[in-house]
């Protein structure tokens, strides 16, 4: 792609063998119609429905619950294979949902394409498609426009375009066809130039067609968007290795009880049917409908936190992330630009400390106030200029309760900031109404208005009581300076001398190195109405009043929100398209950024290679001036450093970024169609600290799923240990097939589920997150999964063995004693789970300290559990189908004793870890 703004626009015209002014022959751009293509971007690199279907049925754990449908067919368990395969499909469903609406990013982007244009062709203005657009057209383009392609401007009248959805910037850009830059530069400097998709807000202008389709900057940015590899989520990592391992110790446990069972004897049908059932039940075939209920239940609860979750599996990356990468503008910041210092004669002053004095403006009703000190009526002098030169307005909403500024941000900035301080565009203007005015030019830097003076000599103190006209100029300091010659100073004016000059330059630069936006203000009074074309009589000799420092200010909740990240182990990053001083101040404020700590501009990291980004990107904090391609280099350099990133944006520029990153977060009030689509997750207040809020969620939600893999994978260890051990002691099988299928169902599912909706530990955020290379049994868990399980085991199988060899002794009943101990070993081993259950609710604190009832559903499962379990014992159609028989009123009673030795147990292993803490 061409430097086009480092050529003119006539070399453009030239290189496209163009007319400026007549544009293309239509037989020339119907030929290069044929050469470059229609004006649209592609579509390339998607997966069809179906690819995206079967994906959601060949994950290992998927496959592994298909099969134990299976089997559950071949047990004649129907119910059971029904439920199995309701589980796989809503998966599959659910998941096929979401990666299918992961790919309408593009779709989306093609929305930005403009239906109808106008161009010249052979001198002619013709109306047509954007899509026959070519390079070398000459288009026009006026204010409500859409821009159809990448061009050079040949003529710019006064135009403005709105780049937000490419540089991240809301504010409207100045164009102008004149300037020629002379070194590489970013999207948002190039003035010269307008781009696919922008909008024209002010102005009108000629272009020449430089790039189509997917030569543009948007069609680049499809093209990131497309060539980026969606990657899988921490937990779908550590859920995909989890089926895997339980995959082959199915297949271990085949062939052990196998063995086992024909070493003693039994029959072949006992051993094949023993053996499956073994195998089901080392798979938790509740995991993930857990897993899918558990992010449902963490996304409704993220919603009520301003957090939309597009895609499910966000929920829970969001607990792993180690680094946010957040855009500054209206994330960061409050996305308004706010008038914040006053400046006059050297007496600097904050526009909050005025307010909080009591605003001594509110008593300029007659507009005269002898009372006020010299500075505070030039301060008032400054604030009426400031206002009247000004496009502006106030306008009422909420039923007229509050008002918001029309036109101009920075000028609405002005407007705001005046009626704060007491006085009234609208009464400045009936005073001193607008008659003439001298448009805002890029070259000039500046704007003037001429005022009728109608108010009386003897009802005012302004210095232009006494003429009939006065005219206001605001603009950058240096432009204004070169138009002034003097400075008002306390009650009248003083020659602008070289000391004064050097104190306005001293208090611009401090105020911009402070990342503030610095207008300079002054006027001049006239004896009558200048006429046409008198902008230099205008322009000249005026007096400075002084400077007006603004700001776009952090949002009062993000130093907060910045500092809950830092305990959580959570590093911010900003990237912004705004200038390096204004990013490094507000990163500074925020304690996102050290004040000795590296900026890093897109112009800079576009002279590094991959591998010096990589070296440098986990010590930068501060990213300005970049481009989309800069976004996706950062996002990808940190992951590549193991990180797992977390990416805010708003724009189409951003998209590719988003859909790299772990966590793409696109902004709800701001953000375009584009970086929702690529987006995991929206912020619907567009706040940094509503990310950090979902981070929080993000963890619980991880915690709820590690307490239940806990919990299901520690019972089916005790089932393991019962049917492996209970060979070695000469007992008969311990448990029958359906019995098995029995607690991984319901037993291990109700509990499960009530897991879910824990409100998290206290701690949550005050611990590193799980790195990238931790799997789902780290930190402890896989030890804890085996000691509980072991126990449970040990518990229930000493339960079964005791009264089997007790009722060995005396011959007194064949079956029916066989079915009695067994019942007796299952009751313990379904109790133990719900003592278990109980205990896991917090990784480190006592049940008795939250209380056994601030889970109400735990206790409706652990009841209706209970009760189900008390139904297959007592109930004796129940009793056939599951081989089990009544206990007395004290076998109940000791099963539930002993049962409760693993609650306790639990109890009291958190009880120690609390005190080596």
């Amino acid at each position: 792609m061409s430097a086009w703004y480092q050529k003119t626009a006539a070399e453009t015209a030239v290189e496209f063998n163009t007319h400026p002014e007549k544009g293309l022959s239509p037989e020339e751009a119907a030929a290069r119609l044929d050469q470059y293509g229609p004006n649209e971007l592609e579509e390339r690199g998607t997966k069809s429905r179906w690819s995206i279907l079967w994906e959601q049925f060949t994950e290992i754990m998927v496959v592994i619950l298909i099969i134990a449908a299976v089997v559950s067919v071949f047990l004649n368990e129907i119910t059971n294979a029904v439920v199995i395969m309701l589980i796989v499909v809503l998966n599959g469903v659910l998941g096929y949902t979401q990666e299918y609406r992961a790919e309408q990013a593009i779709a989306a982007l093609k929305q930005m394409a403009v239906p109808l244009v106008r161009v010249v062709r052979g001198g002619r203005i013709t109306e047509i498609s954007a899509r026959e657009i070519v390079p070398g057209d000459l288009v026009l383009v006026e204010a409500g426009n859409k821009v159809p392609a990448d061009g050079r401007l040949v003529e710019a009248v006064n135009l403005k375009a709105q780049e937000a959805a490419l540089t991240g910037e809301s504010e409207a850009v100045e164009k102008d066809h004149s300037l020629v830059a002379g070194a590489e530069i970013p999207v948002g400097d190039r003035r010269n130039m307008l781009y696919m998709g922008t909008v024209i807000t002010y102005g009108r202008g000629r272009v020449i067609v430089t790039e189509t389709g997917m030569h543009t900057e948007l069609g680049r940015i499809a093209n990131l968007i497309q060539g980026v590899e969606r990657e899988p989520t921490p937990l779908q990592r550590r859920l995909e290795n989890l089926g895997k391992t339980l995959a082959l110790a199915a297949l271990a446990l085949i062939l052990v009880v196998i063995g086992v069972g024909w070493i003693q004897g039994e029959s072949w049908t006992t051993l094949i049917l023993t053996a499956i059932s073994m195998a089901v039940a080392v798979v938790p075939e509740g995991l993930p409908a857990v897993v899918t209920i558990t992010l449902a239940l963490g996304a409704q609860r993220m919603l009520k936190r301003e957090s939309l979750v597009r895609k499910l599996p966000a929920v829970e990356a969001l607990g792993s992330v180690t680094t946010i990468c957040s855009d500054k503008t209206g994330t960061l910041t409050e996305n308004r630009m706010t008038v914040t210092l006053l400046d006059v004669a050297g007496d600097q002053r904050s526009v909050d400390a005025l307010l909080e004095r009591g605003i001594p403006m509110r008593r300029l009703e007659a507009d005269i106030d002898r009372s006020l000190a010299p500075t505070e009526r030039t301060l008032t002098l400054l604030v009426k200029a400031m206002t009247l030169a000004n496009d502006a307005r106030l306008q009422p909403v909420d039923g007229g309760q509050s008002r918001r500024a029309i036109g101009d941000p920075t000028e609405g900035a002005l407007v705001v900031a005046a009626s704060q301080l007491g006085l009234e565009k609208e009464t400045l203007e009936e005073r001193w109404p607008r008659v003439s005015e001298v448009p805002f030019t890029s070259e000039r830097k500046r704007m003037t208005t001429v005022h009728e003076t109608l108010v009386p000599p003897a009802e005012t103190d302004a210095p232009w009581r006494d003429d009939p006209y006065v005219a206001f100029s605001k603009g950058a300091v240096d432009s204004l300076l070169d138009i002034t010659s003097r400075v008002w100073v306390g009650d009248g004016a003083v020659p602008l001398d070289e000391d004064w000059i050097e104190r306005i330059d001293r208090a611009n630069a401090e105020m911009a190195a402070n990342g503030q936006r610095v207008l300079g203000v002054a006027f001049r009074t006239l004896d009558e109405l200048p006429g046409t074309g008198s902008q230099g009589e205008i322009e000249k000799d005026l007096t400075f009043i002084g400077l007006v420092g603004m700001l776009d200010p952090p949002r009062p909740e993000v130093r907060e929100a910045v500092a809950k990240c830092r305990t959580a182990g959570i590093r911010p990053v900003m990237i912004t398209g705004d200038h390096p001083l204004t990013a490094r101040h507000i990163a500074v404020e925020l304690d996102i950024a050290r004040s000795d700590s590296p900026t890093i501009t897109g112009s800079e990291l576009a002279q590094m290679s991959a591998s010096d980004l990589e070296e440098r990107v986990e010590d930068v904090p501060v990213y300005a001036r970049v481009s989309p391609e800069h976004k996706l280099n950062i996002v990808t350099a940190l992951q590549d450093r193991g990180q797992i990133v977390a990416m805010t944006g708003d724009g189409v520029n951003d998209a590719p970024a988003l859909k790299k990153a772990d966590i793409g977060v696109a902004m709800g009030i701001t953000g375009t169609d584009v970086s929702k689509e690529a987006a995991d997750m929206v912020l619907l207040d567009d706040n940094f600290a509503t990310i950090v809020a979902a981070v929080e969620e993000g963890r619980v939600i991880f915690d709820n799923i590690r307490k239940f893999i806990r919990y299901t994978l520690s019972s089916n260890t005790g089932e393991l240990f019962v049917m492996l051990l209970a060979p070695f002691l000469g007992m008969p099988l311990p448990l029958v097939p359906l019995q098995i299928l029995w607690i991984n169902l319901v037993t291990d599912g109700l509990p499960g589920l009530a897991l879910a909706i824990e409100q998290g530990d206290p701690g949550v955020m005050r611990r590193p997150p799980f790195k990238p290379e931790e799997g789902i049994f780290s930190r402890g868990l896989g030890k804890q999964i085996l000691w509980v399980g072991s126990l449970m085991g040990a518990v229930s199988l000493g339960m079964g063995w005791y009264f089997w060899d007790l009722a060995g002794r005396p011959a007194v009943g064949g079956h029916h004693v066989e079915v009695h101990w067994r019942t007796m070993l299952f009751t313990t081993l379904v109790l133990a789970q719900m003592g278990n259950a109980l205990a896991l609710r917090s990784n480190r604190e006592s049940i008795f300290k939250i209380g056994f009832f601030s889970n109400m559903a735990m206790v409706g499962a652990i009841v209706l559990t209970f009760v189900l379990q008390l139904a297959l014992v007592y109930v004796p159609f129940l009793q056939n189908i599951f081989s089990t028989a009544a206990l007395t009123w004290w076998e109940l009673l000791i099963t539930l004793g002993a049962s409760l030795a693993v609650f306790f147990a639990v109890e009291l292993d958190k009880w120690r870890r609390r005190k080596q803490d």
